[in-house]
């Protein structure tokens, strides 16, 4: 009866700002609705990359899935956005096939040479008097009118080939040929190129499930980068290659089935392919000192 009373009291001298019962009830009921409402929204794929550069206004980011490697089901690990100027610019084909030309032809040497009438061994003297015999005049049996004669106009080597496309095209090419990559989904997105072993029958297995095809171009930021696994994998496999991000070309691109970028790749492409687009001091011809590099 003693407590009764009390209690009584505590709760009369209770000020009027205190929460009751009933606030207390209320906020139990909040805090067991909360987990419901999450339960119905279901989980979302997280963002692991947006893109930092500026991206125009009438044009909106390229939305790539990111994979892994540490895995066969692990397709889907989060969303990356890429820039919409360097992986869905206009599909010039005229571009590519000038890059890809040059590319294949700027360090290309002919040595094929051939011999003028003046290099073949003999024919030094008159094969017959100029008068008499009734016979065509001839001066020379090495002459390129006889048979084992001299040659008239042929290659003279070692030919260079050389030629060299302006950046604005190079660069164009690159931009093309990662756009249609992207376009025909041959271009895929990791996180790293961690593997769970070095055996090349893993990589090769992973590449059948995920149906990447024969060749494949991996790419990563540096050759500090790449982790022992990836290097002892492809090193015994040939139509798997892999190069640092400075190496990748028009030529690779077109020669293997898929392309594999990592997310530190895909932030170093972006950077050095817009940059050409707002530079303000040519590279050629070139003066030190040069700058303004990103």
């Amino acid at each position: 009866m003693l407590q009764l009373l009390r209690a009584g009291a505590r709760a009369c001298l209770r000020p009027h700002g205190g929460r009751g019962l009933n606030a207390l009830a209320e906020e139990a009921g909040q805090r067991l609705e909360k987990p419901e409402s999450l339960a119905r929204a279901g989980p979302r794929a997280p963002v692991l990359r947006k893109s930092d550069l500026p991206v125009p206004v009438h044009r909106r980011p390229v939305q790539a899935w990111i994979e892994s490697l540490r895995g066969y089901e692990q397709e889907r690990v989060g969303l990356a956005e890429l820039h919409p100027d360097v992986f869905s610019t206009a599909p010039r084909l005229d571009i590519l096939h000038q890059v890809a030309i040059w590319q294949k032809n700027f360090r290309r040497i002919s040595y094929a040479k051939t011999k003028t009438r003046a290099e073949v061994r003999g024919g030094g003297r008159k094969p017959w008097p100029q008068k008499g015999s009734g016979r065509a005049r001839h001066g020379s049996i090495r002459s390129p009118i006889w048979r084992g004669g001299g040659i008239a106009h042929g290659p003279r080597g070692p030919t260079s080939y050389y030629y060299m496309l302006p950046m604005k095209l190079r660069v164009q090419g690159l931009k093309v040929a990662l756009t249609i990559k992207l376009a025909q989904d041959d271009l895929h997105i990791v996180d790293s190129l961690e593997l769970p072993t070095e055996d090349p029958q893993y990589l090769t297995e992973l590449a059948r499930y995920r149906r990447w095809g024969d060749s494949v171009l991996l790419v990563d930021l540096a050759h500090e980068d790449m982790t022992q696994n990836i290097v002892a994998a492809t090193s015994r496999l040939k139509t798997f290659n892999l190069i640092p991000a400075v190496g990748l070309n028009v030529h690779s691109m077109l020669k293997h089935q898929t392309l594999i970028l990592t997310l530190q790749t895909i932030a170093f492409l972006e950077k050095k392919l817009l940059w050409h687009d707002s530079r303000y001091t040519p590279l050629y011809p070139f003066h030190l000192p040069y700058c303004d590099f990103p």
